[in-house]
């Protein structure tokens, strides 16, 4: 299938979110998959704000989804459109619909359409307005503009994921175009926004399946010409409901807070749907240059922490130590600040040997405590007794090496390992004794690569304090 189809001389494709709240996954995948489209084909991405519901529409919504943007590198090609600053072409295309013959107003009441809708529902048949004032030469206010649609025929389209589909216009009824406030619904604006944006492919959910019809019949009433339609597969949780609250962040923003790099995230994200073989990992100008419509399949995709979890691991152990550094400075900063006074490539190598064992940033921030933090508390109880008297006995004989040791770890390693052999142990035991003595018994990096930073005068200092701890 062509993915250029429909004679638009450049892909021009856009994301529409409303700011009625905080921008949730389903919606950053659905950007990332127009971004990437874009890119792929040399085309420009826009960004629309849907923001036409006075009541639910709020600017720190707006600031959260403009926030999420930036923050995954979703550059868009020209300023955002606000419906918000559109009412009057709406109003005008409307007022041209019904000089044409191809609109009317509807004074229905509320209560009217619904006995109506109730009838059906006891007869079990779908709701169909009934076209009660498409003939009327006068009606009261307040009212409604409804669309003129007609009932013979059907209305079809090629989606470039799923194919032929077709709807019989009969099943469509007379929609409301124009709310008696004067604000337009969402099928009326949308298809005027897309043509003024010259918008020439539709990637969205396919939630929306259901809307195209009435928007094709809007396009044709208006003598546009019909973008291409793309409709992605619906995110859904592991107990195959729809994707909600329980199953993840409310908003995108939210994993950023819990310690997810940007490429980590869009890499999770991307294979929500789509594929290219078997390939886990994408740098960013990789899934540019790779992505397309033709790989994206039909079936809904799976929201897994546990894959989130396990790609995020990639991603913090392939960044280079120096980027993670500043990039948790930026965004960790406050957690970060027991290493205010440590040099950035001291702070930079410490990070080189944690970043291959943790998956998000909280956790690497923990283990850096071990490195640059407060002297840890020590609490013997939580030592087998038997375990106590080992750690005393080959601290007290490995505070003496230690201190003499020049502290690069190839050569903390070999004094630590003669100590050892000299004492008939393994290695494993004195290395449990030197960790307990410098963490507290916490979890921390490679022993000795740690001790190497840490650096003699904290390292022996902690000894020192585990032995009292252990002897008191």
């Amino acid at each position: 299938m062509n993915e250029k189809s429909t004679g638009f001389a450049t892909v021009r494709v856009r994301f529409a979110p409303s700011p009625t709240g905080f921008l949730h996954i389903g919606g950053a995948r659905t950007a990332l998959f127009n971004w990437l489209y874009a890119r792929s084909q040399k085309g420009q991405f826009l960004l629309r704000i849907e923001d036409t519901d006075r009541e639910r529409s709020e600017t720190r919504f707006t600031d959260d989804i403009l926030e999420s943007m930036r923050w995954l590198g979703f550059d868009y090609d020209e300023p955002p459109v606000f419906q918000s600053t559109r009412f009057e072409k709406y109003q005008s295309v409307a007022n041209e619909l019904l000089a044409k013959g191809l609109a009317f107003r509807c004074d229905c009441t509320t209560a009217e359409l619904d006995a109506i809708r109730e009838k059906c529902q006891k007869e079990k048949r779908a709701f169909r307005y009934p076209g009660t004032c498409r003939e009327k030469k006068e009606v009261k206010s307040p009212h409604v503009i409804r669309t003129k649609v007609t009932s013979a025929g059907e209305t079809k389209f090629t989606d470039l994921i799923r194919g032929e589909i077709s709807f019989q216009n009969r099943d469509i009824d007379d929609w409301v175009i124009m709310r008696a406030d004067g604000s337009p619904t969402y099928n009326f604006c949308v298809v005027i926004d897309d043509h003024d944006q010259q918008i020439s492919h539709v990637l969205r959910g396919d939630d929306h399946i259901n809307n195209t019809p009435k928007q094709i019949l809007l396009y044709q009433a208006l003598g546009y010409q019909v973008p291409n339609f793309a409709h992605l597969p619906m995110i859904m949780g592991a107990d195959r409901a729809k994707l909600s609250k329980r199953h993840g962040a409310a908003s995108t923003l939210e994993y950023r807070t819990m310690g997810y790099l940007p490429l980590a995230l869009i890499n999770f994200l991307v294979r929500l749907g789509w594929s290219h073989g078997d390939q886990e990992f994408f740098q960013i100008d990789e899934l540019q240059r790779l992505f397309s419509l033709g790989h994206i399949g039909k079936a809904n995709a799976i929201f897994n922490p546990d894959k989130l979890n396990w790609v995020s691991g990639h991603f913090m152990r392939d960044i280079p130590a120096a980027a993670l550094r500043d990039y948790a400075k930026q965004y960790f900063g406050p957690e970060l600040a027991f290493t205010n006074g440590v040099a950035p490539e001291v702070l930079e190598k410490g990070i080189s040997i944690i970043q291959g064992k943790v998956k998000i940033i909280p956790e690497m921030i923990e283990q850096l405590h071990c490195l640059f933090g407060e002297d840890p508390k020590y609490d013997p109880s939580t030592l087998k007794p038997e375990d106590k008297a080992k750690y005393l006995e080959f601290l007290r004989v490995l505070e003496p090496v230690i201190t003499a040791s020049t502290f690069q770890k190839e050569d903390l390693e070999s004094r630590v390992r003669t100590v050892a052999e000299t004492l008939g142990q393994k290695l494993g035991p004195l290395a449990h004794a030197l960790r307990f003595a410098v963490t507290g018994g916490k979890i921390s990096p490679g022993l000795f690569e740690m001790l190497e930073i840490q650096g003699k005068a904290t390292v022996t200092r902690r000894i020192g304090m585990a032995l009292k701890a252990l002897g008191s």
